[in-house]
């Protein structure tokens, strides 16, 4: 190479890392819903746009904790928080506690995450009221608490990145309702709304149930469980074996993703539908299959995102939104070849990330 072209090659270099780094810093906006007065799901909303720093002022040290990395939902709010910490220009950590079962490990994680020096906390909690003390305990130390995803009970939070799991229910209940309204043939459901005593839960339980309630939707069974693959698998083979006249598989994205092939194997599959009330890439693809009816979204790393970005805020002294959540909508055959996927899926090539440096 001549050396006008190496000066040239370098020059396109730097103005291409330029460019690149312009890009990285760059400010996102999304849809939300905010709630006010916050950190009651009850409480009026409003439609707003939530746009994001361009960059963080220094390298700050966030702790972000996850009932489990056992499923592809999680996995998106691992993409959220990650992409949101190396665009700002943090440093980020993740715990994950093994499962719903594990509170007195995620408690003793997000400890341990403090007494190392974390300057923020994000929890994606285990239970809606088990990590209160906790939670006060840290906000003791002037350390900010965002509550995301699954619902925290605690008034001492900074910030709730989250949305109302009782609408995502009652979405998921209020699709079906439409197709079995008051007055019909009475049609046999079976429900499956995640591990016992988790805040998202309870709300998802009364949301469905409320939506189905003047419906001709009859609940048979109720059954609770972590959201591993194999203990909802085992819920929705015993299920089928006490109500051999089911007509639908209702509950967690798992929950769906297990059905699938669970009534294929009992070749079952054009007998009993499937419903998720949450979204994933495995129902992604079992709605473009034909194999789930639908689920309504939560644009799942749009919450990771934001929630990092409050933290951020919270430490920069900088104005923030103190509840807020992507607006929901149903995701079904009408619509799942259009919608963008980037709000609510990790990459299908993107790996675990637990450190952000």
């Amino acid at each position: 190479m001549t050396r006008a072209g190496s000066a040239l090659a370098k020059t396109l270099a730097g103005l291409t890392a330029l460019l690149l780094g312009c890009s990285w810093a760059h400010a996102e906006s999304f849809k939300v819903e905010v709630w006010d007065p916050p950190f009651n799901m009850e409480s009026p909303r409003t439609s707003q746009d939530y746009t994001t720093l361009e960059k963080a002022s220094k390298k700050w040290r966030v702790c972000v904790s996850f009932p489990h990395m056992k499923d592809a939902y999680w996995m998106a709010v691992d993409y959220g928080v990650a992409e949101e910490a190396k665009r700002l220009g943090v440093q980020m950590q993740l715990l994950e506690a093994g499962g719903y079962t594990n509170l007195n490990k995620q408690i003793s994680q997000i400890e341990d995450c403090v007494a190392s020096g974390s300057e923020a906390v994000i929890i994606g909690a285990i239970s809606l009221d088990g990590l209160n003390n906790l939670v006060s305990e840290v906000r003791k130390k002037n350390i900010p608490v965002i509550d995301v995803i699954n619902g925290i009970s605690s008034p001492d939070l900074s910030a709730k990145s989250l949305v109302s799991f009782g609408e995502m229910g009652f979405k998921a209940g209020e699709y079906l309702a439409a197709m079995h309204p008051k007055g019909g043939e009475k049609v046999k459901v079976g429900w499956f709304p995640g591990p016992a005593g988790a805040g998202w839960v309870e709300a998802g339980n009364k949301g469905f149930r409320d939506a189905i309630a003047n419906s001709s939707i009859e609940v048979v069974e109720t059954k609770y469980g972590d959201t591993g693959k194999e203990v909802q698998m085992k819920l929705v083979e015993d299920t089928l074996q006490t109500y051999p006249d089911i007509k639908y598989i209702v509950g967690t994205a798992v929950t769906a993703e297990a059905a699938v092939g669970v009534l294929r194997d009992r070749g079952l599959e054009n007998k009993v539908k499937i419903m998720s009330y949450y979204f994933t890439p495995g129902v992604y693809l079992g709605i473009k299959h034909g194999q789930i009816l639908g689920a309504p979204t939560d644009s799942t790393v749009v919450q990771g995102k934001i929630a990092v970005d409050q933290a951020v805020r919270i430490l920069e002294k900088k104005d923030y939104m103190k509840h807020v959540g992507p607006k929901l909508f149903i995701i079904d055959k009408s619509n799942v070849d259009s919608f963008d996927r980037s709000l609510a899926l990790a990459p299908d090539d993107f790996k675990p990330t637990f450190n952000v440096q």
